[in-house]
């Protein structure tokens, strides 16, 4: 446990890194790609089209337990979601979590928890992304089911729902939230419970998930 909680501490220094600013300097560039490759957490970068740039070790032994590399491999292979957020025509920089299924190099599958930012480097798009394997403490049926969602008609969404929607997809609490809306607390709250029950899930994580794959016209 101990382990876990300075891992989780290191992601979120490592997201303030990339925070900082939408353009990274050379000095920048290089401590990020330095806090890659040492930290304990799999830690992956993405190219804007979707390659995987830079992945440490952690990732790698998460990701493909047998002799496949990660660099260069297309993240649509392990991570789906995570290509959806880079077809974003959007210039709003994202930064959120989500739960998703990863498939492994080997055929299997284990539910993650994953932490992502966009930024961008020299002027291009990039995505970093932290990846934790919480299979074990999710219960049965925690994730929505993408088949069952597949050919079925999704909710339609207000535009309060989808101004919250995309606020929550750039990471900010719900106290920011209402402050940019001009909403009460309450209000976003509310607004955040009906967006759970028309995306059929039980938390933001979840929600930023199906937002993806959903709702990706939209924001």
């Amino acid at each position: 446990m101990i382990f876990e909680i300075l891992a989780l501490a290191g992601c979120g220094l490592f997201v303030s890194e990339l925070l900082r600013s939408r353009r990274l300097s050379s000095e920048t560039q290089e401590r990020l790609r330095a806090l890659v490759e040492t930290s304990p957490a799999a830690i992956v970068i993405l190219d804007q089209g979707g390659a995987i740039e830079l992945a440490n070790r952690a990732a790698v032994d998460l990701m493909v337990p047998t002799e496949m590399t990660l660099m260069g491999q297309p993240i649509a292979t392990f991570l789906p979601e995570l290509q959806n957020v880079l077809r974003s025509d959007s210039e709003a920089q994202l930064r959120a979590a989500m739960q998703c299924q990863v498939h492994r190099g080997n055929g299997e599958t284990f539910v993650a928890e994953v932490w992502f930012s966009t930024y961008q480097e020299n002027g291009a798009p990039k995505l970093a992304a932290i990846i934790a394997d919480v299979t074990e403490e999710q219960p049965d049926g925690v994730l929505s089911d993408p088949a069952r969602l597949e050919g079925t008609e999704r909710p339609s969404l207000k535009g309060r729902q989808v101004a919250v929607l995309r606020l929550v997809l750039e990471g900010l609490p719900n106290s920011e939230i209402a402050s940019r809306l001009e909403m009460t607390p309450s209000a976003v709250k509310n607004t955040l419970q009906q967006l759970f029950s028309k995306a059929g899930v039980k938390n933001r994580s979840q929600l930023v998930r199906v937002a993806l794959e959903r709702y990706r016209d939209l924001l």
